[in-house]
């Protein structure tokens, strides 16, 4: 994967994919992705994931506190986003997860735009 060009807030990247699509939350929890919704909560292994896009995103402040924003598809349809932090502050459950579907070969053709 390469990086993408920080041209957007989070905020606004947020809402584009939102318009695009990709409105559910999820989280990782036990090696699993799971969907947060007040719904019926799905989870998924990293072979029913797929990587869309990523956006990353420097502070302002300190280049240290920087995170990343992936736009996730299942296999089954459902379209969202999860991020994830650099550094200190990152979550290892979550980075080892998005490892597993990168290495899997899942992650899409950048084509989201």
């Amino acid at each position: 994967m390469q990086d993408k060009e920080e041209e957007r807030s989070l905020v606004k990247v947020e809402q584009k994919l939102s318009k695009d699509g990709f409105t559910a939350d999820f989280r990782v929890a036990e090696g699993r992705l799971h969907t947060i919704s007040n719904e019926r909560s799905k989870s998924y292994a990293a072979s029913e994931v797929s990587i869309v896009d990523f956006y990353r995103f420097e502070g302002e402040s300190d280049p240290d506190d920087m995170s990343i924003l992936y736009a996730i598809e299942t296999n089954d349809g459902v379209k969202g986003t999860i991020s994830s932090a650099y550094g200190v502050y990152a979550d290892t459950d979550t980075d080892d997860f998005l490892k597993q579907v990168e290495d899997l070969g899942k992650n899409l053709t950048k084509g989201h735009q």
